[in-house]
């Protein structure tokens, strides 16, 4: 288990998306009504998130005082 302070539910204002942070290293983003949308492996290292989707696709993203910005989202904890 890698459970640390991310380790949550990280919404956008909308709701439309959301991004399980699993304590197992796994997460799982939900788009709509879209349940498990994309999901795959992220490590945290610092403040820095980089996501490895089940296919292969690569993306990264940043917290900032308790906000995670990915691919030009703004994700809050839920």
């Amino acid at each position: 288990m890698v459970s640390h302070r991310y380790t949550g539910l990280w919404v956008t204002q909308d709701g439309h998306v959301r991004h399980a942070l699993l304590p197992n290293g796994r997460y799982v983003e939900a788009r709509g009504n879209r349940e498990g949308a994309y999901q795959g492996r992220y490590e945290i290292n610092g403040d820095h998130i980089a996501y490895k989707d089940d296919t292969g696709f690569t993306a990264d993203g940043e917290f900032r005082k308790d906000v995670l910005y990915h691919a030009g989202m703004v994700l809050m904890r839920d």
